[in-house]
């Protein structure tokens, strides 16, 4: 066993811990209180007095391959119906090389955020993507980052009036298949784990019933989460009105999945009543705020579903829709929206927006281990530097990071160890990185039309 003593933060989002914290094994063994020294030896010592220790940011919906769509001109200033029906024909020709170099892509930039734990929800398995849950697997453990990819799929297309192309459409059987395959070849479930599956079925226009029903109880036999959009659209509402007779929280419980196990993108379009319905029953909602904004979608009732008892995290949704994978932002975005939505400046806080981030996020996912500095949780940390140009003055270093907003992480710790060091990857030619995902993404270009 080893331990470190990150020491003497100049800040750090925990009481009772000015002294900092002690790592052994890759879990928090003590926090030290100022001006006191660890309460047993230490192995090493990491002067942290230059540095903001942050809980490691927990990202709870992402699409990693859409960062090959980035300021693509069939998305460019389109709201969301339009934006999708512009890029849907454009996305059904990555193939598993682009796939590859946008995952690693959007990790690295998610890590560099200060983001410990990404949850990708991949709904994209055209022939060529059949093994691309393994892959980001693959990724994640060379980086160093927890990963929870969260199986999608759309079994509904245009035999079914549908505008999903029809590459990108997969039989229920298929989906139900593979799903339970990547469950047993990658779910974990322990204390700590890196690797998880959640299964996510992509939105409720485009999925049978017959496969949300199923993938509920594929979750309950082996212990996952499940995830989907839904709330993200205006037009949602009166679509499953006029579809079903009823509205999308009782979608949600026709098809088993009003529960803890479910969270849910964007939770934009829900009422009063549907959020206490939701918070009732635990159901987490990602709010996703620079996404909702670019693409119109509308503004998530942060408050209400707070205040009714829903789970609350951030996602930072996919390149093609809020551009950037940067958790810095949508916390700072976050407080924005916020603040705009209930025309309140005291009612969101920096610590509201970081506690989404961090505690909320690990709530929506169901762990109990991360997204907290506490003793017996994961040695997860972002570690900020005051000494750039843009924070130079703040008198509050924690608020400074969450409303002036940091450029990246100066170091970050995943598990007790350094995948981030001096404001780099560990290990990592990120200009190479950029050059091979500029090429794919040309290449996607040029192949699309």
């Amino acid at each position: 066993m080893t331990r470190t003593w990150l020491k003497s933060p100049l800040a750090i989002l925990a009481e009772g811990a000015g002294g900092g914290v002690v790592v052994e094994d890759g879990v928090i063994a003590e926090l030290v209180a100022t001006r006191r020294s660890p309460s047993a030896p230490v192995d090493s010592v990491f002067d942290a007095s230059q540095h903001v220790l942050l809980p490691g940011f927990i990202n709870t919906h992402q699409h990693f391959w859409q960062n090959l769509t980035r300021a693509h001109p069939r998305g460019i200033n389109r709201a969301l119906g339009a934006w999708i029906a512009g890029l849907y024909p454009v996305w059904q020709h990555v193939d598993a090389d682009m796939h590859a170099v946008a995952a690693e892509l959007a990790m690295t930039e998610l890590m560099l955020s200060g983001c410990t734990t990404v949850a990708d929800h991949h709904y994209l398995f055209p022939p060529a993507l059949k093994g691309a849950v393994d892959t980001e697997f693959d990724i994640a453990e060379r980086l160093g980052l927890r990963l929870v990819v969260a199986r999608g799929g759309m079994d509904l297309g245009a035999a079914d009036g549908k505008s999903t192309p029809a590459s990108m459409v997969e039989r229920d059987d298929d989906i139900l298949s593979d799903m339970e395959r990547v469950l047993n070849a990658h779910h974990q479930t322990h204390h700590g784990a890196t690797r998880q599956v959640a299964l996510a079925p992509t939105a409720a226009a485009i999925v049978s019933d017959r496969l949300m029903r199923e993938a509920a109880a594929l979750a309950e036999r082996h212990d996952c989460r499940l995830h989907t959009h839904l709330g993200e659209a205006a037009d949602e509402v009166p679509w499953c009105q006029e579809t079903y007779g009823y509205g999308l929280v009782d979608w949600l419980a026709e098809r088993n999945w009003l529960g803890q196990r479910t969270w849910l993108a964007h939770g934009i379009h829900f009422t009063a009543d549907e959020a206490h319905r939701l918070g009732r029953h635990g159901v987490g909602i990602c709010h996703c705020p620079t996404s909702n904004a670019l693409l119109a979608s509308g503004r998530c009732k942060t408050r209400e579903i707070e205040a009714a008892g829903s789970p609350l995290g951030l996602g930072s949704d996919g390149g093609a829709s809020a551009g950037a994978a940067n958790m810095l932002e949508e916390i700072r975005h976050a407080i924005m929206v916020s603040r705009l939505t209930y025309g309140d400046a005291a009612g969101t806080t920096h610590l509201d927006a970081l506690r989404w981030a961090t505690e909320g996020s690990a709530r929506c996912l169901g762990r109990t281990d991360i997204g907290c500095i506490a003793v017996g949780f994961c040695a997860d940390f972002a570690l900020f530097r005051m000494d750039e140009m843009r924070l130079s003055g703040a008198h509050d270093p924690i608020a400074a990071i969450a409303l002036v907003g940091a450029s990246r992480a100066d170091r970050v710790m995943i598990g007790g160890k350094w995948t981030v060091v001096d404001g780099a990857p560990v290990g990592m030619d990120v200009g190479a990185l950029i050059a091979r995902h500029s090429r794919e993404a040309r290449r996607l270009a040029e192949i699309a039309g």
